[in-house]
């Protein structure tokens, strides 16, 4: 950011999503449309069974027609991979990066390399990724190491695409702070497209600083922001003023930071409500917006 001639330092204008996960009765379509007519920035697209099935026949085309939806409607786009049974119908989540079976593991990395180029075709600002909890009888050095050379693949093919890699602080998983997100940085040598996915609900769940702070501690990895309300110690996606999470602070370091991607509402677990959440979530983040960052 560069601070007015004569003047302070101005926020970064934020933008504004909402993830397909939290509208998973709808059609990705109608999703789309919804989403643009409210106002909204951008969307947060899980590639899922429901809406864009990265492992179906025909993804070329089918991933040409989103662009060119997303273009008409002037969404952005950040590309997520938390689709809970993409892989396996009966594992949640599975196989995940930390599987002890390599072929396993391997699944788990044809679709993040797969959603890569699927936003590098969207033009989306980043792909979302999370570790996956660590198995029974696995020790913290193999899981890490495991983690570390699974994604070193996925992080060769971001650079080609220019598409970073955002890996999300998940609680219950391996990788479930901060903390263990630079762990991996510094494993992996700090390379360029390894970014950091901020869930702010997170950071009040179970950081131990405050969620502003987390904002400012994570700014020179961030990459992808998700926004939800929750409650300290309770890892529970809950809609805005049902938690306990100060917004206006949160906001106004995010946009002190400069960081120029979506901020994503994430509330899965209400898909049954999705349309009403989305009208009722975006009034609610541009009121606790610092005043001229939002449109």
């Amino acid at each position: 950011m560069t601070p007015a001639a004569d003047g302070p330092l101005a926020a970064t204008p934020l933008r504004f999503g909402y993830g397909t996960n939290g509208l998973a009765d709808l059609r990705l379509d109608d999703a789309l449309s919804l989403l643009a007519d409210l106002g909204y920035d951008g969307v947060g697209l899980t590639l899922d069974h429901m809406h864009l099935d990265p492992l179906a026949p025909d993804l070329s085309a089918r991933v040409r027609r989103v662009a060119q939806r997303l273009d008409t409607l002037g969404l952005g786009v950040t590309v997520e991979t938390g689709a809970r049974y993409v892989l396996d119908p009966r594992r949640k989540h599975g196989p995940s990066l930390l599987d002890p079976d390599p072929d396993a593991r391997a699944r788990r990395v044809d679709l993040l390399i797969r959603a890569v180029r699927i936003a590098a075709d969207l033009g989306a600002h980043a792909v979302h990724c999370f570790s996956g909890s660590t198995p029974a009888g696995t020790d913290p050095d193999t899981a890490w190491k495991r983690l570390a050379e699974a994604l070193i693949p996925v992080l060769d093919t971001a650079a080609a695409a220019e598409v970073p890699l955002a890996v999300e602080p998940e609680p219950g998983h391996l990788l479930a702070t901060l903390a263990d997100f630079h762990h991996l940085r510094r494993t992996l040598g700090d390379p360029e497209h390894l970014g950091l996915t901020l869930d702010i609900g997170h950071c009040q769940c179970l950081e131990p600083l405050p969620p502003a702070d987390c904002v400012r501690a994570a700014a020179p990895w961030l990459r992808h922001v998700q926004i939800e309300d929750m409650r300290r110690g309770v890892h529970e996606h809950l809609p805005f003023g049902e938690g306990e999470i100060d917004f206006p602070p949160v906001l106004a370091a995010l946009a002190a930071t400069g960081y120029q991607g979506l901020t994503v509402v994430e509330l899965p677990r209400h898909s049954h409500a999705g349309p009403q959440q989305a009208a009722l979530s975006l009034p609610f983040l541009r009121a606790a917006a610092p005043e001229g960052s939002t449109p």
